[in-house]
């Protein structure tokens, strides 16, 4: 007993050892971001254009090759008759608005990732297979991936989808920005299919002046807001309406960025342990431990 028990403590002190030497994954998911939002890449969606075609839907679903649904499938109108959120077969849906007190009432939005400047998602995933990057993009890895879904559950627009149908190798999945068109000086799908300029690509800080012009030179047109320019930090994507941003599924959030509540949770649990991979890590390594001592023990009961 122990000797078993030395072996154990053993083991638990390198773990911790290394433990002390492991920088936060979230916080090396972040540490190369530049903070220079302004020069980062957005989208700003003026809703008070959009008329509902799903052009972009079709040029995501072949952009990402998500799906084969023939192209009659994207100019289907009943589907907003419902609210539709993204999925592993949609990274953006458009869905209608419907104001009663408007004689113009229905009225059209996209969603997608945000692609926010402080993401909550990066924060809260555990290994950094998410990661924002100086462009705007957050991205993904899969091959970090470990399944945990904490970025669904920190997303505060509730975009991260996950392949529950894929048992072997199942992936969250996100609008990726199409960062492989914008890194080669290219709009995004969604972007370059809209047939009436709906979408505006560009530097972020160059957007967000645009929309406040737009705004001041048309003030019964526009909601005077611009989502997205400050909540939870700011959004690469923005967005104008006419009315409350609520109808279009975007949430009152406040100016605060959420990885400051994510992470100081995270650091509390952790730095007073031990972080998840080292944690992980040792719970092998005394299993593995503890299977090896049993198969000797077996043995030793059969030879005798």
């Amino acid at each position: 007993m122990n000797k078993d028990r030395r072996k154990f403590l053993k083991m638990a002190t390198a773990t911790v050892a290394a433990a002390t030497i492991l920088p936060s994954v979230s916080e090396a998911s972040l540490e190369h971001c530049e903070e220079d939002f302004d020069n980062a890449f957005g989208v700003l969606v003026d809703t008070t254009v959009c008329i509902g075609c799903r052009n972009c839907e079709l040029a995501c679903d072949r952009q990402n090759e998500l799906t084969d649904h023939p192209k009659s499938y994207f100019m289907d109108n009943t589907v907003f008759d419902s609210r539709r959120r993204p999925s592993v077969e949609s990274y953006t849906v458009v869905n209608s608005s419907f104001d009663s007190s408007s004689t113009d009432n229905k009225s059209f939005g996209k969603i997608q990732c945000m692609h926010c400047n402080h993401p909550a998602c990066v924060s809260a995933c555990i290994v950094g297979a998410l990661t924002k990057c100086k462009h705007g993009v957050v991205s993904y890895d899969a091959w970090k991936c470990i399944g945990c879904r904490y970025c669904m559950v920190a997303c505060p627009f509730q975009i991260p989808a996950y392949e529950y149908k894929e048992a072997l190798k199942p992936r969250v999945m996100k609008c990726t920005f199409c960062y492989d068109l914008i890194h080669n000086d290219k709009k995004p799908a969604c972007v370059e299919s809209c047939p009436v300029e709906a979408l505006t690509f560009g530097k972020r800080g160059d957007l967000i002046k645009h929309a406040h012009v737009k705004i001041e030179a048309a003030p019964n047109n526009y909601y005077d807001h611009v989502f997205g320019e400050n909540e939870i930090g700011g959004t690469s994507w923005m967005y104008l309406a006419n009315k409350d941003f609520i109808n279009y599924d975007l949430p009152k959030l406040e100016e605060e960025k959420i990885p400051s509540l994510t992470e100081s949770i995270q650091h509390g649990i952790f730095k007073s342990f031990l972080p998840p991979l080292a944690l992980y890590g040792f719970l092998g390594l005394v299993m593995h431990s503890i299977r090896q001592d049993k198969k000797k023990e077996e043995e030793n009961d059969e030879q005798s």
